[in-house]
């Protein structure tokens, strides 16, 4: 009789331990599919620790179909190495870099990438990927961001924020990447944005009054007061004038990608293109890792400048000053391999 009632204890045991174990795996379960439905996205975005770096896969793609996305870049690579070998020469000058430097160098820990930001080149979308890519989960779709907190420079570090040994240990470590695009396409689009539209009453009062002191004769006292009508022939007029770049450095929205990113003093491993946008994103996305979770956002902008739009505006721009103008971005074109556009009429 005891020997029958121990063993009745003893499967009343085992049954709770197997209830509890049940029980334990069904709260995990629930529990996993809860983190699944706040972040479809799940672990895969952040913390690859372990897998192949960026840097490994794009050098040593493990896919063959990827052999010849690697090509296409070695040859963008090589296009940037011959330019700056060849400035080199011609310029007398040997620029150290500062911190200020590396402001638009967003850097991404957990894929370790880092990415120059050039304005007008995709920069808020791909600053929106780099949020979700570094938020840890916080953020699921790039688009739910809006453009101005994308645009909070406190949301993504920047490498200038490192030390020294910081800031040289992921330079030769990370892959780094940039975006360009036609440059006088790009500095039509910025014109567009900043001086056509009327909700961007800081330009207007910051460069657009300016502007207009120096390059508009007879203006009145309110075109001198607002800033907010200039003409691209001034904007073309204050770019090229000398006194404007000894007074500051040109806006970032501007300024050359060869002054903003310093693509011959940092060896960038990708070149993206503006023209080939969601492809070469989606290559890098892969490359980090992340392209089973994540897609480059994709638009289509009726409104964005185009090369049609951007030979309107040069119509009324004189051969001297579209001469002079290109010498500002002649690096650009070259660098980047953008052919002199045919609407251009030289000196």
């Amino acid at each position: 009789m005891k020997q029958a009632l121990l063993e009745v204890m003893r499967m009343n045991r085992i049954c709770r331990m197997v209830l509890v174990t049940c029980l334990g795996s069904f709260v995990l379960v629930i529990f996993y599919f809860q983190i699944m439905h706040r972040n479809p996205f799940g672990m895969g975005i952040c913390c690859r620790k372990g897998s192949r770096s960026p840097l490994q896969e794009l050098y040593n793609p493990t896919q063959l179909e990827l052999s010849s996305n690697a090509v296409l870049h070695q040859m963008r690579r090589d296009q940037v190495t011959d330019i700056c070998r060849a400035n080199s020469v011609m310029s007398r000058k040997r620029r150290v870099l500062t911190p200020n430097d590396l402001k638009h160098l967003v850097v991404d820990e957990d894929h370790e990438m880092i990415y120059c930001y050039v304005p007008k080149v995709a920069c808020t979308n791909w600053k929106r990927v780099m949020m979700v890519l570094t938020g840890r989960g916080k953020y699921n779709d790039p688009m739910e961001i809006p453009a101005n907190v994308a645009h909070v420079s406190s949301n993504l570090k920047t490498l200038n924020q490192y030390s020294i040994p910081e800031i040289n240990h992921r330079l030769k470590n990370y892959m780094k990447f940039l975006f360009v695009r036609e440059p006088f396409e790009r500095l039509v689009s910025a014109y567009r944005n900043k001086f056509t539209q009327k909700y961007n009453t800081s330009f207007h009062k910051r460069y657009g009054t300016k502007i207009v002191r120096r390059q508009r004769k007879n203006a009145t006292q309110e075109a001198m007061h607002n800033g907010n009508d200039v003409k691209f022939e001034e904007f073309v007029a204050y770019l090229i004038d000398p006194h404007t770049q000894k007074e500051e450095p040109f806006n970032e929205h501007w300024q050359t990608v060869f002054s903003l990113c310093h693509p011959c003093h940092i060896h960038y491993d990708l070149i993206g293109k503006y023209e080939t946008l969601e492809e070469d994103s989606n290559y890098v996305l892969h490359l980090a890792g992340v392209g089973d979770y994540l897609k480059f956002p994709t638009f289509a902008k009726s409104t964005r400048t185009t090369d049609e739009m951007t030979a309107e505006f040069f119509q009324n721009i004189s051969s001297e000053h579209q001469t002079q103008l290109y010498e500002v971005y002649k690096l650009d074109y070259l660098m980047f391999n953008y052919s002199t556009p045919s609407y251009l009429k030289l000196e």
